[in-house]
């Protein structure tokens, strides 16, 4: 593994360069990858290892007519490469468990009996396993538990993918009963498209993950846009300027510059007012906010948003509210300008014309 200083705190990464993806073809040879869900990262992950020339097989409810017909439009033939849960858990060496968590409690006493000695079972997220009080997925002591977590969703997975530039995830082993989980799991997560994988823990993945996801990456920034919205228009804006104030510009100019070179290379190539206006209240946000990231950290460790995320998405009504959670969040006034604000970016115009 190279070696690599964050920010003064020395960490070990691994690269495509030093794991290759001839090297992932040669540890997975042998291997039947087994995708078990067709939903958010089941997709991605098996499309890209598919044309990676990796053996996979896909394990989902026919009942569930979207998601199996999703799989069949894919190129997933039913009787071949597509199955259900079971006979998929069955078949495959490496078994990779992404349905959803709570989806993962539920079917776990299907999937459980027909994991076979020496298989790995695979996670892209740590929850089930640490949260095992609650989930009560605790897998066999005959079968190796290893995780590739990618850092971002589906969608990006496969984009990034196709772009050839790959994404970052993190990687760990929680139980190795073959003696080669950590083969396996670096493979795996070559495989499927990672740019460099980064160790980490189960905890530590799901802990941080539950966080960023509640926090910056959805929750706050959700949350933060709407207050200035809101105050852009109290204070007499029209929707249109409100809306390109507070997420076209961000999501459009400045946030691409953060990612190209970090947030002082965007601070630096913003005019001089910006800047000055953004140092002086980056302290005051941080300090409002961060009581808020530390009581949410608490809720994460202490099992609180497990308990949450495992009774409100477990009950029968659960879409129903969800759809109408994001019918009102897309139906709000920001959101409605901001689609048509999204209608008349340059290439949608002329692509109209």
């Amino acid at each position: 593994m190279a070696k690599f200083n964050f920010g003064g705190v020395e960490e070990e990464v691994v690269t495509r360069e030093e794991f290759t993806l001839d090297r992932a073809r040669e540890v997975l040879k042998d291997e039947v990858v087994a995708v078990l869900g067709y939903g958010v990262q089941g997709p991605a992950q098996a499309l890209n290892m598919k044309d990676n020339g990796i053996n996979v097989i896909i394990g989902q409810a026919e009942s569930d007519k979207f998601y199996w017909d999703k799989a069949v439009a894919d190129g997933w033939v039913p009787g071949e490469t597509l199955f259900s849960i079971e006979e998929a858990a069955k078949r495959g060496t490496i078994v990779q468990y992404l349905v959803s968590d709570a989806a993962q409690r539920i079917l776990w006493p299907k999937v459980k009996p027909n994991l076979q000695e020496g298989a790995a079972l695979y996670f892209s997220h740590g929850f089930s396993i640490v949260y095992s009080d609650q989930t009560t997925v605790i897998p066999p002591e005959y079968v190796d538990v290893i995780l590739v977590a990618p850092k971002g969703s589906g969608t990006s997975v496969r984009r990034n993918f196709l772009a050839g530039s790959g994404i970052n995830s993190s990687y760990a082993v929680f139980q190795d009963y073959t003696g080669k989980a950590m083969e396996r799991t670096l493979a795996v997560g070559i495989a499927v498209g990672s740019g460099f994988l980064f160790p980490t823990t189960f905890q530590s993945e799901v802990y941080s993950d539950l966080t960023g996801e509640r926090g910056v990456l959805m929750g706050a920034l959700a949350g933060i846009m709407e207050a200035q919205y809101d105050v852009l228009r109290k204070n007499g804006h029209s929707p249109s300027e409100a809306f390109n104030e507070t997420v076209e510009e961000l999501t459009q100019s400045l946030i691409r510059l953060v990612g190209e070179n970090g947030m002082d290379w965007m601070y630096a190539n913003c005019s001089a007012t910006a800047q000055r206006g953004a140092l002086d209240w980056l302290p005051e946000f941080r300090e409002a906010v961060k009581p808020v990231f530390e009581k949410l950290y608490a809720s994460v460790a202490s099992g609180e948003q497990t308990k949450i995320v495992l009774e409100v998405n477990s009950a029968p009504d659960y879409k129903v509210k969800l759809d109408a959670e994001l019918q009102k969040m897309r139906e709000s006034e920001m959101w409605q300008a901001g689609a048509v604000v999204r209608s008349l970016r340059p290439e949608n115009w002329n692509q109209e014309k």
